[in-house]
């Protein structure tokens, strides 16, 4: 049976859904049209961001509804293909009432080296998040980014996605942008303090070959090709 924690109305999760998007925009938590929010307000209906919108700039008709299998329930634009990880989630864990995905800068670099922020440094760390592991590679909008975050879901409260950002959830969608907001503020003060003086981890090349094949089909045809892990001796 599912237990949900802070339901809240259609309306309530429209209402959230825009104002944690222009937070995360006024902190640069985002940029262009990154990051996703997901508020749940029935154990089947959630609300979730659109594919190509900035955060800072949607309006309430660009929202959707969709089930946890996907289905778009209400709205007509495309959801974000990243909205796999958030059902994910909401299947694994069924307290879970909000998820926010974004790419803070400090956190984010912790993500690249894949560095887990799992140290008692902080009180604020240890009573807000806990520990903060990071999740294996995987390519984004892919199946394989849900599976990289499950075992985490029921056990954690936020976890590092590899060469990638970070995600948070929560009881309520405020709750899982407060916890963004911590994690954030502590990956700064762990980077200020030196705990991640070391280089990130470079993508394998099969892994760039990947994102390449996706741009291509996004109609990105400029733009080069990155040197990986091979080309820099970290194979």
């Amino acid at each position: 049976m599912t237990t949900m924690m802070n339901a809240c109305t259609d309306q309530e999760a429209r209402n959230a859904i825009l104002e944690i998007g222009r937070r995360m925009f006024a902190r640069q938590y985002v940029a262009a049209n990154d990051g996703n929010i997901s508020v749940r307000t029935a154990p089947d209906r959630i609300w979730v961001t659109p594919t190509g919108v900035s955060k800072g700039y949607m309006t309430e008709d660009m929202l959707l509804c969709v089930d946890l299998e996907g289905r778009v329930l209400e709205g007509t634009a495309a959801p974000s293909s990243e909205m796999k990880m958030h059902l994910r989630v909401y299947r694994e864990n069924p307290e879970v009432g909000g998820v926010v995905h974004a790419h803070p800068p400090a956190a984010t670099s912790f993500a690249i080296a894949r560095v887990p922020m799992d140290m008692a440094l902080l009180t604020e760390t240890v009573f807000n998040l806990g520990v903060v592991p990071v999740a294996p590679y995987a390519t984004p909008g892919t199946q394989e980014v849900p599976e990289s975050i499950a075992p985490f879901c029921r056990t954690h409260n936020a976890v590092l996605l590899a060469n990638h950002g970070a995600l948070t959830w929560g009881r309520s969608a405020m709750e899982a942008y407060y916890r963004m907001e911590s994690l954030e503020g502590s990956a700064v003060i762990l980077m200020n303090l030196g705990y991640l003086n070391r280089p990130g981890c470079l993508l394998k090349r099969r892994e760039v070959e990947a994102l390449l094949e996706a741009r291509e089909k996004a109609g990105i045809t400029a733009g080069g090709v990155p040197r990986c892990a091979e080309d820099c001796g970290q194979a």
